[in-house]
């Protein structure tokens, strides 16, 4: 089907999402574009719009929010099949994050909608988690650790502040600072590497909460997952550092390790905080693969 099915999540951006959907998808129309519009209700709904949307036919989806609301899209549409017909995402980023277009683009959101208007896409990866009780798919990147901690406290506190709000998560959990053992191994690694750390990333892109170059290295079209280590860094030691998250130089302080790779093996006896494009939530993760060129994407 070439229309495109349009999901808006009304409180994207602090609601910003919610005045500013219906002029957006306007203008598409006023192209030509043919688009079917609903909104979302809460958390976890868009995830059913898109399955549903998906079962009768849609094959473009235009995600109408922040990296939230593209997350659920592709995962109403890839989780729990055992195969999927080829469809492309378009983003009118309206939300707070928005993480994922700033890999192809400085201003990504006009990227995304000349890229709509020109109905030119281009493919890139995904990442697929296994679970105890499922599977979940990423287009951005999934971290624990710090950085899964200060998600959850963001999300469940300082949310309405937006960027602010993230910084007042990060300074919290600075004096609440865990580092823990997170055990897994690699492709063929033959050890398990049961090291503590401050976090662990597993990037598609380069960038997260907006700004932050947590994985520079990485390319959502190369086949592979950029993973990120940072040791066990102290409290000074972190505060000192944080500015480096966002050109990030981070990579290079001793504490800190970078390497692609294909397959990622857990060993966790209990489910933990992951930070999957944003959202957070609570699994007993198994494996962690990447699916080369599963998406396109309009950008």
């Amino acid at each position: 089907m070439q229309r495109f099915f349009a999901i808006v999540n009304p409180a994207a951006g602090g609601g910003r999402a919610a005045k500013l959907a219906g002029p957006a998808l306007a203008s598409l129309g006023e192209k030509k574009l043919q688009v079917d519009m609903i909104a979302s209700t809460g958390t976890g709904h868009a995830i059913q719009l898109a399955r549903e949307a998906y079962d009768q036919g849609y094959r473009r989806f235009l995600a109408v929010g922040g990296d939230g609301t593209a997350h659920e899209i592709l995962n109403g549409v890839f989780a729990g099949r055992e195969s999927v017909n080829r469809i492309a995402l378009g983003f009118l980023p309206l939300g707070t994050g928005n993480s994922f277009l700033r890999d192809f683009a400085k201003d990504g959101a006009e990227a995304s909608l000349q890229a709509i208007l020109e109905n030119r896409t281009r493919a890139v990866d995904l990442l697929r988690l296994t679970h105890a009780a499922g599977e979940v798919f990423s287009f951005n990147l999934l971290s624990v650790g710090f950085t899964a901690d200060v998600a959850a406290l963001t999300n469940r506190v300082f949310k309405p502040f937006g960027h602010l709000g993230y910084l007042l998560g990060v300074f919290v959990r600075v004096v609440q600072l865990r580092r823990r053992s997170f055990a897994l191994r690699c492709d063929g690694d033959p050890e398990w590497d049961e090291r503590r750390s401050l976090f662990l990333t597993f990037s598609n892109s380069k960038y997260t909460g907006g700004t932050m170059l947590i994985a520079p290295q990485a390319d959502p079209a190369d086949g592979l997952i950029e993973f990120v280590r940072w040791g066990p860094i102290g409290r000074l030691g972190l505060l000192r550092n944080l500015p480096r998250l966002y050109d990030g130089s981070h990579i290079e302080h001793p504490l800190a390790s970078r390497r692609a790779v294909r397959h990622v093996e857990f060993k966790v006896p209990a489910p933990v905080d992951i930070m999957i494009d944003g959202e957070v939530a609570t699994l007993e993760c198994r494996s962690l693969d990447v699916l080369p060129a599963a998406l396109d994407v309009f950008i």
